[in-house]
């Protein structure tokens, strides 16, 4: 597989930071590619919520250097799944400990996926989405929300859940939960589009207008991808989103 990446953040129209931290990362491996992409979302009600979302970046960004060239040697998706696990379950406490130090809360979503030649794997704790992007807008990720278990429980409508007052209560992220249980995803990559986006991005347009915007016949190269993001951040902001807006956008071809 053949992999186009591209990255936009914007802060938004009310925040006075942007707490959203992006990584990605590519190279070549075995005459194909490996690409790794993280979206981290910084809690906007805590306090340093962009310290938490770089210093998990960070540590990925170490990983793929450092450690990532030795899993190469013999990949095996399962165990780096189980170490990305290990890391966020670390900085979990790592950053939770600096807080309790600083008298402070903060805290990060995580969603990442690595890509190595035709597999890809995925990392998520929080709210911020991964998407498939085919002949049809596909979840990967399950949203660790209060709205969302209730919908899994039945006891609300997705529709309810739009307008809820509790829809951005997470039930876990990285630094201010007492534990996290990452949701871990293998697959075979697909051609398409791959996208995260923290929830900033999504929550004022639809599904539809995502794909009508970002299907795979209309990104012709990183130019068009970008100016398709910007459109949709765009938009976002033009209908008052008061959150941070981040998105990437991976072409597989």
């Amino acid at each position: 597989m053949h992999f186009t990446a591209t990255a936009d953040t914007d802060i938004g129209i009310s925040k006075s930071t942007n707490q959203d931290s992006i990584l990605i990362r590519q190279s070549g491996y075995d005459g194909g590619e490996v690409l790794l992409a993280v979206v981290c979302d910084g809690m906007g009600g805590l306090a340093k919520g962009e310290l938490a979302s770089a210093t998990v970046i960070r540590a990925f960004d170490k990983w793929f250097d450092n450690d990532l060239p030795y899993e190469l040697v013999n990949v095996d998706m399962n165990v780096i799944g189980g170490k990305w696990e290990l890391m966020l379950k670390s900085l979990n406490i790592d950053i939770g400990e600096y807080g309790d130090s600083c008298h402070i809360s903060l805290g990060t979503t995580f969603t990442g996926i690595l890509f190595i030649k035709d597999r890809y794997l995925i990392a998520h704790v929080g709210d911020t989405r991964v998407y498939y992007i085919g002949d049809k807008m596909n979840q990967l990720t399950s949203d660790h929300t209060f709205v969302a278990r209730e919908i899994r429980r039945g006891n609300m409508t997705p529709e309810q859940a739009k307008h809820d007052r509790r829809r951005n209560l997470l039930l876990q992220c990285v630094g201010a939960s007492a534990s996290i249980a990452p949701q871990i995803l293998e697959g075979k990559t697909a051609k398409g589009v791959y996208l995260i986006c923290s929830d900033g991005f999504r929550h004022e347009i639809t599904e539809e207008e995502m794909l009508a915007s970002l299907a795979l016949d209309t990104l012709n190269g990183k130019k068009a991808m970008h100016e398709k993001a910007c459109y949709l951040i765009d938009k976002v902001k033009e209908r008052k989103e008061k959150d941070n807006i981040s998105v990437v956008l991976i072409k597989a071809e």
